[in-house]
């Protein structure tokens, strides 16, 4: 894709009302394995969604599906949004746009219902997608190298950054 294509979906996003969105190269995305640790270790949804541990892709998987992309758009919105649907809006722009292999990664737990129906599949396979964490995305230094600011939420109140990423070749 070029630079200009690259550039109008960057803007499309941000035009859907997110608080920012930047282009990275997928080698800026940074892969390890305690994210998922950290889910499995002070989650309370761990093991409660196919999109989360132990049901979603490993950091295995996630560093070999890395390899068959180019470039990604790493999205920012306020933790009080929900930008699942924006992201998957942009997912379908894009491979109307002719990336056929266009995938989000969404931010966070699935909200899509109110509970996980792991035991007959999903309801919403169309609109389902993983979060970075449960692939093992370390969300934070991937943001860090995208040239944001990073700080740790010290208090249950204080609001944070949520970031979601849309993979493109």
């Amino acid at each position: 894709m070029s630079t200009e294509g690259l550039e109008a979906l960057r803007l499309s996003v941000l035009g859907s009302g997110v608080e920012d969105a930047r282009i990275i190269s997928v080698k800026d995305v940074v892969v390890a394995e305690w994210p998922r640790w950290k889910c499995r270790f002070g989650c309370p949804n761990y093991g409660k969604s196919l999109l989360c541990p132990p049901n979603s892709p490993t950091p295995d998987e996630t560093r070999r599906l890395l390899k068959e992309y180019e470039y990604a758009i790493l999205v920012k919105n306020d933790s009080s949004k929900n930008d699942h649907p924006v992201l998957i809006e942009l997912e379908r722009r894009a491979f109307l746009s002719n990336l056929p292999k266009s995938l989000a990664l969404g931010s966070g737990r699935c909200l899509l219902c109110n509970e996980c129906n792991i035991s007959g599949g999903c309801v919403h396979p169309e609109q389902a997608r993983p979060s970075m964490e449960a692939c093992g995305i370390d969300v934070f230094s991937t943001a860090l190298k995208a040239g944001y600011e990073m700080t740790v939420k010290t208090a249950k109140d204080q609001s944070y950054s949520r970031f979601s990423l849309l993979l493109l070749k």
